[in-house]
């Protein structure tokens, strides 16, 4: 029963989107939330939807761009960024920042980030795909809407409960430890062991908090 079968790696993909997404949407979330209230949907929908078209051109080169040598090192240290600028504009009112230039910054940041966060998705789907390209398209298109809700979602959810701004930049700390960690330069020469990474993601988390923090009390500090 061909249709069966397609049906099924049809429910795998979607499946799959909704597993992986979640890192992708947070990073979005911390990357939107200095924008205007207004902006937020136009700028996650717009970053997701350049993002996704770039995935589809890179869903043949996929299993190649991870073994790149720092690829995933540049793609932990933006998403260690985007984390920290989160935490350091955390002090402001996202209605408060009038700067235009944010908008288009922020979806430089969502493709950048989403297209380095996303080979593990890129490679499930092609894999439950079987290689069609119809379902690779489909799968890719249909994590749009899945990042779209749950960015807006939690960068809501961040206004609304400030401390949850720093548990997701905690959370990106470990992630971006995760991604570095994975690079095949560090791979190779470093070999770390499970107990090495553990405290370097501590450390990393704990710069990010502190570092934060502190930029974002300095800020407040200064006249007007």
């Amino acid at each position: 029963m061909p249709d069966a079968h397609f049906l099924l790696r049809g429910l795998s993909i979607i499946l799959i989107d909704l597993l992986l997404a979640g890192d992708n949407a947070l990073v979005i979330a911390m990357a939107v939330r200095a924008l205007p209230r207004h902006e937020r949907l136009l700028g996650v929908t717009c970053g997701a939807v350049m993002a996704v078209l770039l995935r589809v051109a890179l869903t043949a080169v996929a299993a190649r761009l991870l073994t790149l040598p720092y690829v995933q090192m540049a793609g932990g240290l933006l998403v260690l960024w985007i984390a920290f600028k989160v935490l350091a504009d955390a002090s402001d009112p996202p209605e408060a920042v009038p700067a235009p230039h944010r908008f288009w910054q922020a979806i430089w940041f969502i493709v950048l980030a989403d297209l380095t966060m996303s080979t593990d998705n890129i490679l499930a789907i092609a894999g439950a795909s079987g290689g069609h390209v119809g379902l690779i398209v489909f799968g890719l298109c249909v994590s749009i809407p899945f990042v779209v809700f749950s960015s807006n979602l939690l960068a809501d959810l961040m206004d609304r409960y400030p401390a949850l701004i720093y548990l997701g930049a905690a959370i990106l700390g470990k992630v971006a430890g995760d991604m570095m960690w994975q690079d095949p330069v560090l791979a190779r020469y470093l070999h770390p062991s499970d107990l090495a990474r553990y405290f370097a993601d501590a450390l990393l988390i704990a710069a990010i908090l502190v570092g934060g923090r502190r930029i974002g009390a300095s800020r407040r500090k200064q006249p007007g």
